[in-house]
């Protein structure tokens, strides 16, 4: 057993330096760098975008000289009920023309230089509002305003004054709150299953180079194809860890910076120290499942060509496995979370999302070891694989089946 683990060991130690003593591996460190570049790029763009087409927005409210006030003070008040991203348009009150009213409105409703979305005229009492193809939710809220503006004026209460005076206190939370236990449970399940389909792809294709350059073949003579297996895993399990390492660091910076200034939206219920821990147990599980996968798929592969068709149903099938568990993080305590945690290839998504909502700590415990169980039982199931696609010089079943279809392996 001991000469068993210090040949993966070999084996790993070599597949990490291939990788990692590379300048494409500082490429690879460095794409979610770019990545997030381009989306700050887009997203400023389009910000702006939106920040210039609400500027050329408006509503717009034809009333007497005596009404102005009272729709200014209503609109004022309830302009505060909404969150920045949702605020009605700019109001503009015009002065009344009486029977011309409805002639300005439409002038408004035309014009080219500002977007009046929808104008109201006619007097608080019967109003009459109109509004382009966009703006009936503003429709809607002119009418509300008109209306607070009648009771205001009806009941002599001064335009910018009302009648309750609240005294207004924040409140510091002593536990996590639902909606932060929420934030921290999907959060987890998209970064493990982000992280590890972008990593664990790794290995096919450093497995389909070793066969057609014959490496492979070196290496299966020198150790048992248990340990080659063994290796190669660990050995891409290790340059996955220094990724995840290098960028969860930054993340977990920016998470101290974030909820030393403030309140913040990250708030598991184990407790952010032990939930950390257990995310990178469970991308290590999630790793270990999916990249003995595919590494199995890419002993029975021979081209590019062949592993993308093998490919392609893992990550349907592991697509279908994030959103079991993303239906498990919308339905806690449910049955569906229960099947989501008991799947070997959803369970630590699933677990880890548990993590977020649940205090408990003794279902990690059993999940990891029924995790552990799984990692032995693909591991076991492919290495066999391997050894099949490996030592095969005609090609695994994928060539095979390829050269039957093509009638050359026919007869």
């Amino acid at each position: 057993m001991t000469g068993f683990l210090r040949q993966a060991a070999v084996v790993a130690r070599r597949d990490f330096m291939a990788v990692v003593f590379t300048p494409t591996f500082l490429i690879f460190l460095l794409a979610p760098l770019f990545m997030i570049a381009f989306g700050v790029v887009g997203g400023t763009g389009a910000s702006q975008i939106a920040t210039n087409a609400s500027k050329l927005t408006r509503i717009a409210a034809i009333v007497a000289p005596d009404e102005a006030p009272f729709i200014k003070g209503a609109d004022e008040r309830l302009r505060k009920l909404y969150p920045a991203d949702l605020e009605p348009p700019e109001l503009m009150v015009v002065p009344s023309h009486g029977a011309g009213d409805a002639d300005v409105a439409a002038k408004l409703l035309r014009s080219t230089d500002v977007d009046h979305v929808a104008v109201l005229y006619g007097g608080l009492a019967r109003p009459t509002i109109q509004h382009s193809g966009q703006g009936e939710r503003s429709a809607s809220y002119l009418a509300e305003i008109a209306e607070r503006a009648l009771r205001d004026r009806a009941s002599g209460i001064a335009s910018d004054a009302g009648i309750s005076k609240p005294k207004i206190e924040a409140v510091a939370a002593k536990d996590a709150s639902l909606r932060g236990r929420q934030v921290a449970a999907y959060g987890a399940v998209f970064v493990i299953f982000f992280l590890t389909l972008l990593l664990a792809g790794q290995a096919v294709g450093m497995l389909a180079e070793e066969k057609s350059n014959k490496v492979i073949e070196v290496l299966a003579a020198a150790a048992p194809l248990e340990s080659v297996f063994l290796g190669k895993l660990v050995g891409m399990f290790g340059v996955a860890l220094l990724f995840v390492t290098f960028w969860g660091g930054i993340a977990v910076a920016g998470l101290v910076a974030a909820s030393s200034g403030g309140p913040t939206m990250f708030a598991p219920a184990i407790g952010t120290p032990i939930f950390l821990v257990l995310c990178a147990l469970y991308f290590g599980m999630a790793y270990m499942l999916l990249g003995a996968v595919f590494l199995g798929v890419g002993a029975q592969a021979s081209t590019m060509r062949e592993i993308q068709m093998l490919s392609l149903p893992i990550t349907i099938f592991q697509m279908s496995m994030f959103g079991l568990s993303m239906a498990a993080v919308g339905s806690p305590g449910e049955p569906v979370a229960r099947i989501a945690e008991i799947v070997p290839f959803s369970s630590p998504f699933a677990m880890a999302a548990r993590g977020a909502t649940d205090p408990a700590i003794w279902p990690h415990l059993a999940a990891i070891g029924w995790q552990l169980v799984w990692v032995g039982i693909i591991i076991w199931i492919s290495a066999r694989l391997f050894r099949l696609g490996v030592l095969k010089a005609g090609g695994g079943p994928v060539a095979k089946l390829g050269r039957w279809l093509s009638g050359a392996g026919r007869g």
